[in-house]
């Protein structure tokens, strides 16, 4: 449709067509090298930026899509449901925060767990998503991976935990949730006496909490390029102590160079390098 304006001379201006809008949503912008993408392109290659191979924020449902053969995966607990036990109130109520976190992601809380099949190999698998409160650990995600540790345990099954957690543990739930911790990495004791392989996959970001616990113990430990990988942020600690840090610190590649870690690899190849190591350990 088309109006018109009167310009400072009060003269009736001509008529101005207004423009078509770009539909929203058809493109996303990298965050590593700001280069626009084509949606629909960058979900073809699970997020992976074709520019500069930046790997990308992932749900934990695609997560899963990407590494289990299609159909297998069969959720392990999913009537497990957050509380409030604190009564915990910020710049809203945690249980508002909750409910509004679980419509955004389509989560009950940060952690998925269940069983599938990797290359027709049946594992455990769990991951942590950022997007539901940067992927903290609170009693549910605690809860969550320990019991799928336990049956892991069990079933005698590969274990493959993904982590994608900004977040360590849930300060909106005070200790019980810091006391996940210890409870799931107990669990993890259990189950390498077991003689079980646990996988840890470090994705960006796996920090706090998550990196001081769990996903520092697998018995192979994979990253994604460029993951940022650590217990406080680089700014935190470089206010802290007051020197300049190593470039590239606290990513995957430095981790790798250090020992930290025993592989980078890329999202695509993620699903063929975890069958590989599950044959290599005969599990």
């Amino acid at each position: 449709m088309a109006s018109s304006e009167t310009d400072i001379s009060g003269q009736q201006a001509k008529p101005v067509r207004e423009k078509r809008g770009v539909p929203g949503g058809l493109w996303l912008g990298c965050a590593d090298c700001g280069k626009m993408i084509f949606r629909k392109e960058a979900e073809r290659l699970m997020n992976v930026c074709p520019e500069c191979g930046y790997h990308m924020y992932l749900s934990a449902r695609d997560r899963i899509a990407a590494v289990l053969d299609e159909g297998t995966f069969e959720e392990w607990d999913g009537n497990l449901h957050p509380a409030d036990p604190l009564n915990f109130e910020d710049k809203r109520k945690y249980k508002d925060r909750l409910v509004a976190e679980q419509k955004k992601t389509g989560l009950i809380d940060a952690a998925l767990t269940g069983s599938g099949m990797i290359r027709a190999r049946r594992v455990a698998i769990g991951v942590t998503d950022s997007q539901f409160i940067m992927g903290s650990m609170g009693s549910v995600v605690g809860e969550r991976l320990t019991r799928l540790i336990e049956r892991a345990t069990e079933q005698q099954l590969p274990l493959i935990i993904i982590s994608g957690s900004g977040g360590g543990a849930r300060m909106h739930e005070g200790i019980f949730s810091l006391m996940q911790m210890a409870k799931v990495s107990a669990a993890l004791a259990r189950y390498g006496q077991a003689k079980g392989l646990f996988i840890s996959v470090l994705t960006d970001p796996t920090m706090g909490g998550v990196a001081a616990s769990f996903a520092s113990l697998g018995d192979i430990i994979f990253a994604e390029p460029k993951a940022l990988i650590g217990f406080a942020g680089p700014r935190t600690i470089k206010a802290t102590i007051r020197i300049e840090l190593p470039e590239g610190f606290q990513t995957s590649e430095f981790l790798l160079e250090h020992g930290y870690i025993d592989r980078i690899v890329e999202r695509a190849d993620l699903k063929s390098e975890i069958a590989r190591v599950i044959d290599y350990c005969g599990k």
